[in-house]
């Protein structure tokens, strides 16, 4: 049978959304997930959505990593769902999106939606951690999904790759592991970071609960004020207050199609 799916992209994370108030997609074929994902043998995507029905919300959405994994949230995804929604008839251009991580609200501005996150949680400051010949300062929130946020004078030369890495697998993070987010202060109000992602298991072009991450660390050490601009290493621009938690960046139509599966 063939399924339908909407393909959208939010500063340059792109995304299979599908339609699942039906309840029916198979979530625990993590093989599908990431065959569909793979971008040489199927789609092709930084994650897969599933819209569902929420008796909390206007939609719930379900978030899956490139290699199957359940995440409890996505920035960048959370604002492409809202825009789906309201294409769908589910919310009007204030709609609330019920997620593995509590409920956020979503404000659509044209082609870019504002999303009012859950306050960050498990903040800790200051760790130190070490390996590859580097001693790295590492600072932690959760912003719907883990984050360890470094500050760095210059983003463009780190070894994202190798230093992602170590990060995401760092004992102190064990076990399942976290996102991480390299920072550079570009001025009062501007940061640039780029993201290695846990699921991913790579530098993707942007990554919204990473760059809340990094804006809300940025202002709780007074190295800028709130609202923050935050440019990620896509080329793309995203607005962060954090007081209370709010991301406002573009969320895009690419293309609609349909793939072909032996079963839904």
């Amino acid at each position: 049978m063939n399924v339908s799916f909407w393909k959208m992209q939010a500063a340059g994370n792109d995304f299979i959304l599908l339609d699942d108030r039906s309840g029916t997609f198979p979530v625990a074929d993590s093989n599908r997930i990431a065959r569909w994902c793979d971008r040489r043998r199927g789609i092709g995507s930084d994650g897969l959505i599933l819209l569902q029905r929420s008796a909390t919300a206007d939609v719930r959405m379900r978030f899956f990593n490139p290699d199957g994994t359940e995440a409890a949230m996505c920035g960048n995804g959370a604002r492409c769902v809202a825009r789906l929604a309201h294409h769908l008839g589910l919310g009007t251009d204030n709609l609330r999106v019920d997620t593995a991580a509590g409920i956020v609200r979503a404000d659509l501005l044209g082609d870019r939606v504002r999303l009012h996150l859950t306050p960050p949680v498990e903040a800790r400051m200051h760790l130190k951690i070490t390996g590859q010949g580097r001693s790295l300062t590492v600072h932690c929130v959760d912003t719907g999904v883990p984050h360890a946020v470094c500050l760095l004078e210059d983003v463009a030369q780190t070894d994202v790759a190798a230093l992602g890495a170590l990060v995401r697998h760092h004992p102190l993070f064990a076990p399942a592991g976290t996102n991480a987010d390299f920072v550079q202060i570009r001025g009062p109000d501007a940061l640039t970071v780029r993201t290695y992602e846990r699921g991913v298991e790579a530098e993707t072009l942007a990554c919204g609960t990473g760059v809340a991450a990094a804006a809300w660390v940025a202002v709780k050490l007074g190295r800028v004020t709130s609202p923050v601009r935050v440019t990620t290493v896509g080329g793309d621009t995203l607005d962060v207050a954090t007081d209370p938690l709010t991301l406002t960046g573009p969320a895009e139509w690419v293309f609609t199609g349909e793939i072909q599966t032996d079963t839904i």
